[in-house]
């Protein structure tokens, strides 16, 4: 599902950054770690299409990612990928029901109300449809976003930091949540973090829906990159 060979970006005026090879398979789970800065956001823009890869092959869903223009990487990326943000990106001028609306128009889609009522439903918020952001808690907020990301039945669902700043026990519930619903939807589900309790989470979940055997988590470490300019990932 998501596969890398010598791929590498380069920032104006400072060195490529390089990036381990991956094999990720359909339906996996990839933990993509390191601390700040170590060049999770600009590994996660490549794989959403965002930015072009300055070297080496990247292929994504089947999808060559460095032979997209700009304008083809959008259309792709609404149809194909499903992104959690660290920074959620709901209008606060629109209600959850609209939020998800928009999803369909930045793909060039007809809204589909139902599909809409649907995610909703599936992750217990059906009843907050029209409310506004500003009416939400955190973990509402962080639902909405994720119901969002799966509308188009994304074959790929990445997860920016879901776990930053947030206690044990509503960490836990996040990661419950990524996993669960990447599961139910058959996508390939990266997390990009530097929370050492992700893994760990991932392997109880894991190990005790498969009778307590070992989870088959792919893990890349990355490690500082020097004057790395951060890009952030947009819904």
């Amino acid at each position: 599902m998501i596969s890398s060979q010598s791929l590498s970006y380069a920032y104006p005026r400072t060195p490529p950054l390089q990036f381990p090879d991956v094999d990720v398979p359909q339906g996996a789970v990839l933990l993509l770690s390191g601390p700040s800065g170590s060049g999770k956001s600009t590994w996660l823009s490549l794989v959403a299409g965002l930015v072009a890869p300055s070297a080496g092959h990247l292929q994504v869903a089947g999808q060559d990612m460095g032979a997209l223009s700009q304008l083809a990487a959008d259309a792709w990326r609404a149809r194909h990928l499903g992104f959690l943000p660290q920074k959620l990106h709901l209008s606060s001028a629109l209600t959850v029901q609209e939020n998800l609306a928009l999803a369909y128009w930045a793909a060039g889609l007809p809204v589909d109300s139902a599909r809409i009522a649907q995610c909703l439903d599936e992750l217990g918020i059906a009843a907050l449809a029209a409310r506004k952001p500003a009416q939400l808690s955190g973990g509402q907020a962080q639902r909405v976003a994720l119901a969002r990301s799966v509308l188009h039945h994304p074959q790929v669902l990445l997860a920016d930091e879901p776990t930053a700043s947030l206690d044990d026990e509503a960490a836990a519930d996040a990661v419950s949540l990524l996993e669960g619903t990447a599961h139910a939807h058959g996508a390939t589900l990266v997390i990009a973090t530097h929370d050492r309790r992700v893994e760990a989470l991932l392997q109880t979940r894991l190990g005790a829906k498969n009778d307590a055997t070992p989870a088959n988590i792919l893990r890349v470490q990355l490690s500082k990159q020097e004057r790395l300019q951060a890009v952030e990932v947009s819904a």
